[in-house]
């Protein structure tokens, strides 16, 4: 595995990205359409692949341990594991490839139904109201959430940042994934990035937890002492994916 670092604390969006979304902006009417099938489901893609639950592993050698979550790496593919400093937890993992990202935070889910349709409409809802869009699509992963928030760009014009919520319901846990950057919109870049969230394994655990609970992450093991930058965590992936809090990373 490779060394960690520590990351630089950051308390407000990346200014990088919202450079980015006005490139993106402008690709993604033609990109959509290579992403997602019909909305009539004539060529809409079905759930062909997801992330593995733990006793479908037989050999974790290649897997990255970070606890309920174990990633696989990939080249070139740097790790950010971020931490809410008030209350010393780790919330989530974000893989960064390239000019794309894909956050990921994995929750207690009840045995003997799925979560995803009531999360996905309540993010939906929450995007709405804060006034970007968001539309269910069909992909890869089943049907996903394509939204766009609207942002300031650097000229002080608004642009409009689009992500994609791809949720996957497991055996007693649901994991959110968030595509951002080139990925939601560009089939090319959205490639490497499925191919991290398909071969996440998900480590449920035996202890009782309430649905919708998140489960809990930890520093993978690594020589040396490893440290978060302090300050706590504001915002959410929710409205923005590319806003974040202290961060560890790694690069492979």
């Amino acid at each position: 595995m490779g060394l960690f670092s520590r990351g630089k604390s950051k308390d407000r969006p990346d200014t990088d990205a919202v450079d980015r979304a006005d490139d993106l902006e402008q690709d993604e009417l033609a990109d959509d359409g290579a992403l997602y099938g019909d909305a009539d489901g004539d060529t809409a893609a079905s759930a062909t692949s997801r992330p593995l639950d733990r006793s479908e592993v037989e050999d974790d050698s290649d897997y990255l341990n970070l606890g309920a979550i174990w990633l696989r790496g990939q080249q070139g593919m740097e790790l950010r594991l971020e931490v809410n400093e008030q209350e010393q937890q780790i919330t989530g993992v974000t893989a960064v490839i390239g000019e794309s990202a894909v956050q990921l935070q994995a929750f207690a889910a009840p045995r003997t139904e799925g979560v995803w349709i009531d999360i996905r409409n309540e993010i939906a809802a929450s995007i709405v109201d804060a006034g970007g869009t968001a539309e269910v699509l069909t992909g890869e992963f089943g049907e996903e959430l394509l939204t766009r928030m609207p942002q300031a760009g650097p000229d002080g014009r608004t642009v409009f940042m689009p992500a994609r919520f791809v949720g996957v319901d497991g055996p007693r846990w649901f994991l959110r994934a968030v595509v951002s950057g080139r990925a939601a919109i560009e089939p090319a870049a959205a490639e490497a990035v499925h191919d991290v969230i398909r071969t996440t394994v998900i480590d449920r655990g035996e202890e009782a937890m309430p649905p919708r609970e998140l489960l809990p992450l930890r520093l993978p093991d690594a020589d040396g002492a490893v440290q978060a930058e302090e300050g706590a965590v504001e915002g959410g992936p929710d409205l923005n994916p590319f806003e974040r809090g202290p961060e560890i990373t790694e690069v492979r």
